[in-house]
């Protein structure tokens, strides 16, 4: 297999940490994905493959070609200039209208409009007008545009970072024949588990290193949930040794002391000579010396041993926290829509008959522009309808978009919560931040410094701990910015919430997971 990519012990940091350090691999023609925690540095690691980022240290060798999915292209610009291709159309335009120059049949692809067709076909976009402009576009397709783009160019390594973000079923589906059908290689940073099944190995970053591990998603979390159970199998062994040399050194000094004592029992009766008593009393204190060194040492060994163990089971083991019950009676009417309409713009949405009793879990079916974010707007009163009526459980009923916008990005998760929740004590405000597995000193972080998952975390602090708890959780789009460990802590989080859920995701083995009771069509 060729290798289009080598990295040799490539490391990166921030100004105020590392990010990762010593990084060695090589990647050919081969789809591999690559995970970790929220800044652990994967984006990093693209740039840096890419050519847009210098290493703190260590060598990257391209042997071949490489593409990278753009998601900040210029809405002002035409889908010719975003594809790459707006020089080669003009330049085809000229010759086929009987203008071109020497230079322009020179230069002419004849191959450009067939490929172009193909490319945007694959990438779920066709009969797409080239003279289209960005900005008429929804951000799924524009996500497509650049899909699009990288097949046309053809590159020999392809760089994909989240390329499954705010694309619906049809868009997830192009990325992942992208990605099973490219015949070169891929390194796909993502959190989509279903793509991550297409992949040949999985590259994981952690602050221990990287470890790669052969297979897709599925193997993936077996071979991590089986390092978890050694790591705390080891941790557990290495803190019984610690508690072993201290009962060790426990039993040497009583021993000692037993000794001593009857040292001075013997001494006081006067019965042997002092020069014998002298040296044993010496002999006494060169063993007791040395068995005393004999134990610090096992001692301290056994402590660095549980310190090594500690960190990789705080490295591998996944975070959890508890919603608070949301104490609604059964049978409890959450939300009633009936015949509404909302407007965005010039356009008119809906009409949408929608009724919540108890705790059901419904998720939002529909493709990217039919209006599933406006309906939640409206069902949580943030947007007034046009016309229908809405009936909900005011007070009841919570928000969280995929930028969690509650939270004062300024300020810090103790002062958010404080600030949802004015009647919380100090003391009441710090238990909340330790229910959503904050400990006292990240409390103090700013929101503005927080990974997707963490900010989540925070805006369901924020948000369920309030002395009204809600009966109704509204998530639009909760998993865009997660990493794999994010979304399994969420996973399991909303699971066991017995409140009512509405959700858009386009992440179909996250609504599996969190157990939908029905999905209603936009």
């Amino acid at each position: 297999m060729s290798t289009f990519l080598t990295l040799d012990s490539v490391s990166a940091r921030t100004p105020d940490r590392s990010l990762f350090q010593d990084l060695t691999f090589a990647i050919g023609a081969e789809r591999v994905g690559l995970v970790g925690r929220n800044g652990s540095g994967k984006s990093t690691l693209l740039r840096i493959i890419a050519g847009l980022a210098e290493p703190s240290s260590g060598v990257v060798r391209r042997t071949g070609t490489i593409g990278v999915l753009r998601q900040d292209m210029p809405q002002a610009w035409t889908l010719a200039e975003a594809l790459g291709v707006a020089g080669s159309v003009e330049v085809l335009g000229r010759v086929l209208a009987g203008t071109g120059s020497a230079d322009d049949f020179d230069a002419a692809d004849w191959t450009l409009e067939t490929r172009v067709s193909a490319a945007l076909a694959l990438a779920g976009l066709p009969d797409l007008p080239l003279d289209r402009r960005l900005h008429a576009l929804s951000g799924g397709e524009r996500m497509r545009v650049g899909i699009a783009r990288l097949i046309v160019e053809a590159p020999d390594l392809l760089l994909l970072d989240e390329p499954t973000n705010d694309l619906d079923a049809a868009g997830r589906s192009a990325v992942r024949a992208l990605v099973r059908d490219w015949r070169g290689g891929i390194l796909v940073a993502s959190h989509d588990r279903e793509l991550l099944e297409d992949v040949g190995r999985i590259l994981e970053l952690t602050t221990i290193g990287m470890r790669s591990f052969g297979g897709g998603w599925s193997a993936f979390a077996a071979a991590r949930d089986e390092d978890r159970r050694r790591a705390s199998a080891d941790l557990e062994r290495a803190e019984a040794a610690v508690r072993a040399a201290r009962q060790a050194a426990q039993a040497q000094r009583e021993a000692k002391d037993r000794r001593d004592r009857a040292g001075r029992a013997f001494a006081a009766t006067g019965s042997g000579p002092k020069i014998l008593l002298d040296a044993q009393a010496e002999r006494a204190q060169n063993s007791g010396g040395r068995a005393q060194a004999i134990n610090e040492r096992r001692a301290s060994a056994a402590r660095a041993e549980a310190d090594e163990a500690r960190s990789r089971v705080e490295v591998l083991s996944p975070l959890t926290i508890r919603l608070p019950p949301s104490g609604m009676p059964s049978g409890a009417r959450v939300l009633a829509m009936d015949g509404v309409l909302a407007a965005t713009g010039d356009r008119r949405l809906g009409p949408w008959t929608l009724h919540i009793d108890g705790p059901e879990r419904i998720a939002l079916g529909g493709a990217n522009g039919a209006g599933k974010t406006t309906l939640l707007r409206v069902a949580a009163g943030l947007l007034a309808p046009v016309a229908g009526t809405v009936h909900r459980a005011e007070g009841r009923i919570v928000m969280l978009d995929q930028h969690v916008a509650v939270l004062d990005s300024g300020r810090s998760i103790l002062d958010n919560i404080r600030r949802l929740n004015p009647h919380a004590s100090d003391e009441e405000a710090h238990a909340i931040c330790a229910r959503f597995a904050f400990r006292s000193r990240d409390a103090n972080r700013v929101v503005g410094t927080l990974s997707g998952g963490e900010r989540l975390r925070a805006g369901l602090a924020a948000t369920l701990s309030r002395s009204t708890p809600p009966w109704l959780v509204i998530l639009d789009e909760p998993t865009n910015h997660l990493d794999v460990e994010s979304l399994a802590l969420l996973e399991d989080a909303l699971r066991g919430f017995d409140g009512a859920l509405l959700v858009v995701s386009h992440d179909p083995s996250f609504l599996a997971r969190i157990r939908l009771d029905r999905v209603f069509q936009v």
